[in-house]
């Protein structure tokens, strides 16, 4: 377990200094999330009409949870991984005593603690325009919020690692990303609440890995009334899918692979 820990950490510490370099970058990267915030205006707006469920406040601190849940979920290990099967870098992880996974993780783990001071200078920006939605969530809210974003983010990272796993056998596994990020759009709660759908598009969504990396978490936080037991089965099931087939497309890839030094 020591052993773990100290890789761990010494990943993590040269993986921040390495995304630390490239601050201005990261404040590009943070406000392109901000989709949550452009489509808040639009359902704000609607819930003035009382159709939809919730309150203007309450559409209001949802995009708001969803911007940070996008934020701790964001993923892009995919262009990665392609990017080393087709220069061929993949060839030196391989002479290494460690999964490159845990490489990836790492990046993305470090990204987060660089990225996040820019998104709440964002959110209290946000609480001063409105000041109606500030709250402040219970502290068992926020650790069960913490725990949950967690699981997500791992379910996310399964679920893009698995196809980036395609990167073996073609060189534009991206693009299976790409396709698949229509449902996400659509499914994960980003560009609206689950609460907005009708009923039957609302409970095929609930048994998909989608909406519980955006709209679960987010809801959790702001208190919209969740499956908590549910949410969490989905989760793990999704997650030991992604995690099985992950494994055996990677013994099948390495087989397969031919990079440089390879």
């Amino acid at each position: 377990m020591n052993r773990i820990a100290r890789i761990a950490r010494e990943l993590t510490v040269v993986y921040y200094a390495y995304m630390v370099e490239y601050r201005a970058e990261l404040v590009l990267w943070v406000l392109s999330g901000s989709l949550p915030f452009i489509l808040m205006g639009v359902w704000m707006q609607a819930a003035q009409t009382g159709q939809f469920g919730l309150s203007p406040v309450q559409f209001a601190r949802y995009f708001l949870a969803a911007f940070l849940a996008r934020q701790f979920t964001i993923v892009w290990v995919i262009w990665e991984f392609e990017r080393e099967i087709v220069e061929g870098r993949l060839s030196f992880r391989l002479l290494q005593p460690l999964d490159p996974i845990w490489h990836y993780l790492a990046s993305h783990q470090s990204e987060r603690l660089a990225r996040l001071p820019f998104a709440f200078v964002l959110i209290g920006v946000f609480f001063l325009l409105y000041p109606a939605a500030f709250w402040i969530p219970s502290l068992g809210t926020l650790v069960l919020f913490l725990v949950v974003i967690t699981l997500a983010f791992l379910l996310r990272f399964l679920m893009q690692y698995t196809l980036a796993m395609f990167a073996f056998w073609t060189e534009r596994a991206s693009a299976l990303e790409q396709f698949w990020f229509l449902f996400y759009l659509f499914l994960s709660g980003l560009i609206a609440p689950l609460e907005v759908f009708p009923p039957a598009v609302r409970e095929f969504a609930l048994w998909t890995p989608f909406p519980y990396l955006v709209g679960f978490p987010a809801s959790i936080l702001v208190g919209l009334p969740v499956d908590l037991g549910r949410g969490l089965l989905v989760m793990g099931g999704w997650s030991a899918v992604f995690f099985g087939v992950y494994r055996w497309l990677w013994r099948k890839g390495l087989r397969h692979y031919s990079g440089m030094g390879a």
